[in-house]
């Protein structure tokens, strides 16, 4: 979180001014006139006490004076003695020299604007308030040493109830796992923190190092990491795994950066000097996770690394990403025996780089579900129609959703009705996740709903597949208490705590599942297992536009509110009587 003090001041002599600074921050400045246009007037208009110092005027001089100069004398007078109006009269009458201000000097007065951004979501805010505008997350709050167990709306005072709280539980789930009964294991590295933006731009990066120390504050704090999970040392990478993965190019574009203080690859996706260690790191981390579940060593694990990779192609990183950590992890794990890979990504944006490195792979499945809005939504691909190809087709599953706002329902409807399906046709060795936490409630990108119960519902549904062999790695997400309490929810899955909270009755919006449907009908020309479950839905999707036609026809046949209220009220209510007088009984329009 950072904060600004912008401050404003006149200008000496009253010139107006141009600071375009300032203007850039949409501030106005306001100055006073500094000269006006006539000082006497000035000077009469201002009073301080019962008596002031005025100009006079020596009328007899004046009058025997009329066709020399005119000399002003200054007289001590009441006020009132001269008015505003005689002053103004005479202003022909004062000497030039009189009117001189070049001695006078305006007070220096500021205008301070108090600029700062939040630490949950960097939402910007102006003025002198303590909560977020955006997220309603408290500027000094203790989510980066608490995680979300941190209070958002009150100020992080050091030692607190919830802090001794955890601590004692801590103590209790310490002695009963270990190291060697622990089957989830997880993967950090503190370098990867040290990739970050250098610029200093009008506001802080999304994809920040806050990201991993609020879900790390918050795996702490709930015991979960350190203490029920086993953690696996990073390594970087080598240069032939990542070829089997990005071209040599993009592998030397990546390194280069490690030379230069900053640099982009595109306008939101930067590098600094330790970005390059840092995605060897996340990748190495990951391609060894993978291995060590596939082993059997661990059950599973979850890969809590940055930059993520998701966007990144065979030949360009782009949308924050670097090195493609889950296209990675999955050669490594198939390297280490695995036939049939499975990547099922929730991040909020298509994996464009993922399905561009496998959508020629028969063997491995991708499944992304993200928002599309027609090619409109970050980065506009992941269309229903993009389903592989030169004979991969059906390896890649697009499940894009037609607007903002996607909710738990949709996304577990396309879970049961997709997702879940066609995986268990595919029958994979080995189940990476794409866990990008941006489709999450307050995300300020994603803008959706799915919460921590919605994200360890997913994830519960998944656990099953390749017998519990099971990699989440985590991509996107930029609200950090949205981000960490997914992450939990999720981990807790994987310790075979079971899902957060079973969802009720799952029933989709109209446009989850018209999606859907359109999904299924592409699909099902690849996977049998979805044909009956087509037609099924078919004729709900028949019952719910029905529905849906009976309410607005009963919408029309409702008057506007203006004939029941407004001047036509009488005509309106002659109407209605006349109508219940035909209807013989019948009820009427008004009628419930």
């Amino acid at each position: 979180m950072g904060s600004e003090t912008i401050k404003t001041g006149r200008l000496a002599n009253g010139e107006t001014q141009k600071n375009g600074h300032k203007e850039s921050r949409g501030l106005s400045s306001n100055g006073m006139n500094g000269k006006h246009g006539n000082s006497g007037s000035n000077r009469a208009g201002t009073s301080s006490s019962c008596e002031d110092d005025v100009l006079m005027m020596n009328m007899e001089d004046v009058d025997g004076n009329l066709d020399g100069d005119v000399a002003p004398v200054v007289k001590k007078a009441r006020q009132g003695d001269l008015t505003f109006q005689d002053i103004h009269g005479n202003k022909d009458f004062f000497d030039e020299d009189d009117e001189e201000d070049s001695d006078w000097e305006p007070v220096q007065k500021h205008v301070e604007l108090i600029k700062w951004f939040c630490v949950n979501c960097t939402m910007v805010n102006l003025g002198d308030g303590v909560v977020c505008d955006l997220c309603g997350e408290h500027k000094d709050s203790g989510i980066l040493r608490l995680g979300y167990f941190a209070s958002p709306s009150s100020q992080d005072t050091g030692c607190s109830e919830v802090e001794s709280e955890m601590k004692g539980k801590n103590k209790e789930m310490h002695s009963q796992h270990s190291a060697s009964n622990s089957s989830t294991a997880i993967g950090f590295d503190e370098r990867m923190l040290l990739h970050s933006e250098v610029q200093l731009k009008s506001h802080p990066h999304p994809e920040r190092s806050d990201r991993l120390r609020a879900i790390a504050a918050s795996l702490a704090t709930a015991g979960l990491f350190p203490g029920r999970c086993y953690p696996i040392s990073a390594r970087e990478i080598t240069q032939e795994e990542l070829q089997m993965v990005h071209s040599l190019e993009h592998i030397q574009a990546v390194e280069l950066t490690s030379h230069i203080f900053s640099s982009y690859f595109t306008p939101d996706t930067y590098a600094n000097e330790h970005s390059a260690r840092a995605a060897r790191l996340a990748a190495g981390l990951c391609a060894d996770l993978a291995s060590t579940i596939f082993t059997g060593r661990v059950k599973n694990g979850f890969a809590m690394v940055r930059p993520p990779g998701h966007h990144a192609g065979v030949r360009e990183a782009m949308g924050f990403c670097l090195h493609n950590n889950a296209a990675v992890a999955a050669l490594a794990v198939q390297a280490a025996g695995a036939k049939k890979v499975l990547i099922v990504d929730w991040d909020v944006h298509h994996g464009n780089g993922t399905q561009e490195i496998f959508d020629q792979n028969k063997s491995v499945l991708y499944i992304s579900l993200h928002r599309h809005e027609g090619g409109k939504f970050y980065p506009g691909t992941g269309s229903a129609n993009e389903v592989g190809r030169n004979g991969a087709e059906g390896s890649c599953v697009n499940i894009p959703w037609s607007r903002g706002g996607v909710g738990d329902n949709d996304y577990i409807f396309a879970f049961q009705n997709l997702v879940i399906p066609i995986a268990t046709e595919f029958a994979p060795d080995f189940t990476i996740i794409s866990a990008g936490f941006d489709a999450a409630r307050g995300d300020p990108l994603g803008c959706c709903d799915v919460t921590p119960a919605g994200y360890s519902q997913m994830a519960d549904m998944l656990y099953t597949l390749s017998g519990g062999k099971l990699l989440v790695i985590l991509e996107g997400g930029y609200n950090l208490r949205s981000i960490s309490s997914s992450a939990t929810a999720v981990i807790k899955v994987l310790l075979g705590e079971g899902p957060v909270s079973e969802l009720g009755n799952i029933a989709p919006s109209r446009a989850g599942l018209q999606t859907v449907l359109e999904v299924m009908k592409i699909q099902m020309n690849f996977w049998s297992s979805l044909g009956s479950s087509y037609a099924k839905l078919q004729s709900q999707w028949g019952a719910y536009c029905n529905t849906r036609k009976q309410i607005k026809k009963r919408q029309r046949t409702e008057p506007p509110i203006w004939w029941k209220w407004g001047r036509k009220r009488l005509l309106y209510h002659i109407l209605i009587r006349r109508l219940h007088v035909k209807s013989k009984g019948q009820p009427s329009l008004h009628s419930s």
